[in-house]
């Protein structure tokens, strides 16, 4: 075959695949990395922050430190002070996952009440989304904010390994706006992120140990599509997610115990393991100031490390 065809087939092919459009992350050759690149000082250090209870998740944590999370068992939103998991109001409902929202409340992904608002003063919750128009959802579990302040969340209940009918929805910015399906057919969605660029969605598929990278409703490459961006060995599958301002991503690799460091391209940096004698339900991971937090369900422990990464906001 001519070279000319050869090359014509090739730039054909990667178009197609997205490589070779504007938005795509910059590729740089070179050697692959070391986890302690991410620890501060090259030492990965744990410190507990706090123990509390109701299987925690929905970590958050605000630009001065403060530390938001939710006990999925108790129904309950937690401020954690000096060590102390403080409720946030009454409990209620089954929190999963939360995020603080851009007026300063925090949304809530149920898996019994669906999306929820909940007033951090006083802790009053309110329904957004109960539902997909008239159906119910079936168990919602983890969501996001984009940049332009709409958000996606995930219902993975009643999906699995061998049922992979679990869902991802977007939620546009503006008054009135309503889910949208963004993904199906996945086994069990569970974590979610938004890339630094704001390109890619990341969806934890958790029964199949794996983090699928689709382009989100702001992509400015019409060539992309779904590809699976990272695998993982052991555990269950991954849980949360966080994403740096440098786009690695930070993954709570459930049963393992673990977090696992990604970068953009889906090279891995290693494993970053909680210290002996902690649990392995790590569920959540969060980044702020300098620190990784990690939030872990089967002892209820929160964590935190130092490392050489900062939030995207």
């Amino acid at each position: 075959m001519q070279i000319a065809k050869k090359t014509g087939i090739l730039s054909a092919v990667l178009i197609a695949t997205g490589v070779m459009a504007a938005n795509a992350q910059t590729i740089t050759p070179g050697p692959r990395h070391s986890v302690s690149e991410i620890c501060a000082g090259g030492e990965c250090v744990w410190e507990k922050v706090a123990t509390c209870s109701g299987f925690l998740e929905g970590i958050n944590v605000t630009k001065d430190d403060t530390v938001y999370m939710v006990g999925y068992f108790e129904g309950q939103i937690y401020k954690v002070e000096d060590g102390s998991c403080v409720p946030v109001g009454a409990a209620g409902g089954a929190p999963n996952g939360a995020k603080l929202a851009p007026d300063g409340s925090m949304l809530i992904a149920d898996r019994l009440g669906g999306i929820m608002r909940a007033d951090l003063a006083t802790g009053e919750r309110t329904s957004v989304h109960p539902s997909y128009g008239v159906v119910n959802f079936r168990g919602l579990n983890d969501l996001v904010f984009d940049s332009e302040g709409g958000y996606y969340f995930t219902e993975p209940y009643g999906s699995d390994a061998l049922n992979a009918v679990g869902k991802v929805y977007y939620v546009a910015p503006g008054e009135g706006s309503k889910p949208q399906v963004f993904l199906e057919n996945m086994a069990y969605p569970n974590g979610i992120a938004v890339s630094a660029n704001g390109q890619q969605i990341y969806v934890s598929e958790f029964a199949r140990n794996r983090v699928i990278s689709a382009p989100s409703v702001h992509t400015k490459n019409p060539f992309d599509s779904p590809v699976v961006f990272a695998r993982f060995e052991g555990g269950i599958g991954p849980d949360g997610l966080a994403v740096d301002a440098a786009g690695n991503v930070y993954v709570a690799h459930f049963n393992a115990g673990q977090v696992v460091v990604v970068d953009a391209q889906g090279f891995h940096y290693g494993t970053l393991p909680l210290p002996a004698g902690a649990g392995p339900f790590t569920t959540n991971v969060a980044i702020r100031n300098g620190h990784m937090y990690v939030t872990e369900a089967a002892k209820n422990e929160l964590w935190k490390m130092a490392v050489n990464a900062e939030a995207i906001d």
